[in-house]
């Protein structure tokens, strides 16, 4: 038997205290059981108009949207490039919002004032930026004063900072404050150039970085630039009246200007012997055998700039405080108010002239030398006007000018156009002074160069107009100059060639260069008025070119005169009656009468010539041929309505034209009436005013010459026979074409009449004289209606017709005018028989059976007549 298994027992199940649970790579683990749950859940609350931006809105931000009030404080803040910042959205803020800066400029003054001594060098250069581009030039029309005021404090506080960069920082800050407010250096002049002399001093950052230099010195060059050392500065302020401003005032100003400049000369005198001290010291550089870097350039042309500003106040405030003239000797130590500094720029600055190595000037780079000299020369010419320098050291300084004169210099290094310019701009105001110094033949040969520098500049440049100055004072005496050798025959050649190149220099400036033009006819003016004015034949070509280019007969174009701006024109008419004293001859008077014939002229320009002429002629200066030629050419040709305008010519222009030529009628005639017995004046011109009458002129013309015949005719007429045929057979048609060229006015027939009257006085006047010239005019017109009489009933053509009652008409017209004149009713009832027979002749055409007389012809035909035949009823009475 198998034995049975025994069943298997059941294995128990251990207890697992924790349980593995793999995880996967990269998954988040799952928060524990037992954790809690932080988040907080909440709905947002939303208030109205809270929000930051909605607080700005409307007011004027920077582009990172900072208002004026956040940026401010931000400038002091201790980050610097914080306050750099805040700089810059300053900038960008009065860049799109000006305004705010008018609105409150002296609060933000206060504020940004203390960057000037920033300790971060890119927030001071921000700092300058930001007053330089936008605070000053923006605040230029202010009150710049109490800005300056504000800023001055902090300005002095950096001037004595302990970091060398912050005091360049000060200065040149100071030197932006003074660019746009001069003033404001005279107000601490003393204590500013003892900042400036305190730096120069300290010249042990010279060799290290002559850039840091530069910016002192130039600051210094430009405040000294601003004292009162032009003597021009005085003449300009002394002509008061002008400018509104009384001489007492002047002179009130002058004495406070003594008194605020009194301080200065002791600080001037030690800042003077600081910049020589400092010259010396680049002396090395200047004689290398390389020459000198361009900061060294400027730092030295500042050093001279700044000696020579000094020199020159020192002298204009010299000149104020002399009360008596000393020996020359002593000049320069008054100057300077210092033997030692006397004889330091005597020595160590003057003696060493030229600054170019071993004296040659051909080179590369040699320019820089040529500028330095050139000041250097500058402050010789200061000196050498007080005092007597060896004559070595003069002869140096009188050689370089020379040469500067004449160009030399100028080709042989090849110096730009505008150096050489400017150099001869200084150098030109003492050449008056100077050629009086110096020997004869210094003397001569400064003469010539000079002439040569006058005759090779433009005629439009500044150098020319230097040039124009210096012959004023080579020539025309005043209290600073007086030539005691004009009458040396080399002295005076030179003064000759000078005036003779004057006039030729007007036409070459013509009237695109007014300003230079005026400056020339200023001088020729003054040189008449002191009898200087000794021009070659030539000259009178070039000033009759200058008032009138007339090249032909009939084409009358102006010259140069008639389009200069009215000061000049004065000044140049006033410059011919000296001009002509003895000179006035007949071409120039054809030149001045086309001139006045130009049809641009301005009228105020015309009466002034015509005013000019007639006091020239009084004088004896216009023979008195020449004097009646003018003016009854100038009647004569006057063209009242200018060819060209005629078919656009409005009315109002028209009467325009009308009134000038009726004032220089009234003026030709009141001149006329000047010149002597009227009988005898009107035998000289009676034949070429009966001349001009044949030739039938235009109606104005024609009654201005009847009118100029009234003047000088008396009553009972003093006109030959023969001149009374003339005008006989002139005046119907004068008359008829009064009333032709006048068109009735019915609404206004008061102006009608007084306009008629103008052109008819004339001929009553002549009525009134000679009964005889009455009776031929009368005669005339009536033969002039059997003419036209005749010509209605035998011509068909309706056209000749027309014209034919047209003539008839305008006779009548001009009878019923005389007729309503009492006096001249008087005078033609004596002539009766005239009259009827001219209305015989009318009373014949209403009856005529013409084909050329229409209707409407009869019908006024017939109103004439009977208007006629009322007048000649009216002379029985």
């Amino acid at each position: 038997m198998v034995r049975s298994k025994a069943p298997a027992k059941k294995q128990q199940k251990k207890g697992i205290d924790f349980k593995k649970i793999k995880r996967k790579l990269g998954r988040k683990l799952p928060p524990p059981k037992n954790a809690t749950n932080t988040e907080i859940k909440s709905k947002a609350i939303i208030l109205p108009e809270q929000s930051v931006a909605a607080e700005k809105s409307g007011l004027a931000t920077s582009k990172k949207g900072l208002t004026l009030k956040e940026l401010l404080p931000q400038t002091s803040h201790h980050n610097a490039k914080v306050r750099k910042d805040a700089l810059y959205g300053i900038k960008d803020l009065f860049k799109n919002h000006p305004e705010e800066l008018q609105s409150h400029k002296y609060a933000i003054i206060q504020k940004l004032r203390e960057r000037i001594s920033d300790d971060d060098k890119l927030v001071r250069d921000v700092f300058y930026q930001l007053f330089d581009i936008d605070i000053f030039p923006l605040c230029k029309e202010d009150n710049q004063g109490l800005m300056v005021s504000l800023l001055m404090p902090y300005i002095f506080s950096a001037m004595a900072h302990s970091a060398i960069d912050v005091r360049l920082m000060a200065f040149k800050f100071f030197h932006l404050v003074v660019e746009f407010y001069p003033p404001t250096f005279s107000l601490d002049a003393e204590k500013i150039l003892e900042n400036y002399k305190d730096i120069i001093q300290k010249n042990h950052f010279y060799v290290e970085d002559k850039s840091k230099l530069k910016v002192a010195l130039s600051g210094l060059s430009h405040c000294l630039s601003v004292l009162p050392c032009d003597e021009s500065d005085t003449k300009s302020q002394k002509k008061g009246p002008s400018q509104n401003e009384t001489l007492l005032t002047y002179e009130q100003d002058a004495t406070k200007d003594c008194v605020r400049y009194a301080h200065v000369y002791q600080r001037l005198k030690e800042v003077v012997a600081v910049l020589i001290n400092c010259f010396q010291d680049f002396i090395p550089l200047i004689h290398a055998p390389r020459g000198f870097d361009a900061h060294s350039f400027d730092c030295i042309q500042h050093i001279l700039r700044s000696i020579g500003y000094a020199i020159k106040f020192s002298i204009r405030r010299h000149k104020q405080r002399q009360t008596a003239w000393r020996p020359a000797s002593e000049e320069v130590t008054l100057m300077i108010l210092d033997q030692d500094i006397a004889s330091m720029l005597l020595k160590k600055l003057l003696g060493s002239f030229p600054l170019d190595p071993e004296n040659n000037l051909y080179g590369k780079g040699d320019d820089k030398y040529f500028k330095l000299n050139s000041v250097l020369t500058e402050i010789f010419l200061e000196v050498s006007e007080w005092s007597h320098l060896p004559t070595d050291l003069s002869n140096r300084y009188l050689e370089f000018i020379e040469n500067t004169l004449l160009g030399k210099i100028t080709r042989s290094i090849r110096l730009r156009k505008d150096i050489h310019e400017k150099t001869l701009l200084a150098l030109l105001p003492f050449l008056p002074k100077l050629i009086l110094r110096v020997d004869r033949d210094w003397r001569d040969n400064l003469l010539e160069a000079f002439t040569i520098t006058f005759s090779d500049c433009k005629p439009e440049s500044k150098l020319k107009l230097a040039c124009i100055s210096t012959v004023r004072d080579m020539i025309i005496p005043n209290g600073d100059i007086l030539y005691p050798n004009a009458s040396d025959p080399t002295v005076h050649y030179y003064q000759v060639a000078w005036v003779n190149k004057l006039p030729s220099l007007l036409n070459q400036l013509g009237n695109e260069h007014p300003v230079s033009t005026q400056v020339v006819l200023q001088l020729l003016l003054d040189l008449g008025r002191v009898g200087c004015l000794n021009a070659s034949p030539t000259c009178e070509d070039d000033i009759r070119n200058f008032f009138s280019l007339c090249q032909g007969e009939g084409d009358v174009p102006g010259g140069p005169f008639a389009s200069l701006p009215r000061e000049a024109q004065e000044l140049a008419l006033c410059f011919l009656y000296y001009f002509t004293t003895d000179k006035f001859s007949s071409p120039m008077m054809k030149a001045i009468v086309s001139c006045c014939l130009y049809p641009q002229l301005e009228p105020a320009v015309l009466y002034r010539i015509v005013e000019i002429l007639h006091t020239a002629y009084r004088a004896g200066y216009i023979q008195i041929t020449d004097h009646f030629s003018f003016l009854i050419t100038l009647i004569a040709r006057f063209k009242v309505v200018p060819e060209k305008l005629q078919s656009s010519i409005e009315c109002n222009e028209r009467e325009t034209y009308c009134g000038t030529f009726k004032e220089v009628t009234k003026l030709v005639c009141s001149c006329l009436s000047e010149m002597g017995d009227s009988s005898l004046v009107l035998q000289i011109v009676e034949k070429v005013l009966l001349e001009q009458i044949v030739l039938k002129p235009a109606l104005d013309n024609g009654c201005a010459i009847l009118r100029m015949i009234c003047v000088l005719d008396s009553t009972p007429t003093t006109l030959s026979e023969r001149s009374v045929t003339t005008l006989s057979e002139f005046l119907p048609g004068y008359m008829i074409n009064i009333v032709n060229c006048i068109p009735e006015d019915k609404e206004n027939s008061y102006l009608y009449i007084q306009t008629c009257l103008y052109y008819l006085v004339p001929c009553y006047f002549l009525f009134n004289r000679s009964s005889k010239l009455t009776e031929q005019v009368l005669i005339r017109m009536r033969s002039m209606i059997s003419e036209n009489t005749k010509a209605l009933e035998s011509v068909q053509d309706r056209e000749s017709g027309r014209n034919s009652l047209n003539m008839i008409q305008c006779i009548i017209s001009v009878i019923l005018l005389m007729h309503n004149d009492v006096k001249v009713r008087k005078i033609i009832s004596s002539f009766k028989p005239e009259i009827d027979l001219i209305l015989q002749n009318v009373i014949t055409l209403q009856s005529s059976r013409s084909t050329s007389l229409t209707v409407e012809g009869k019908h006024m035909m017939k109103i004439a007549g009977e208007r006629l035949r009322i007048a000649s009823k009216s002379l029985l009475a």
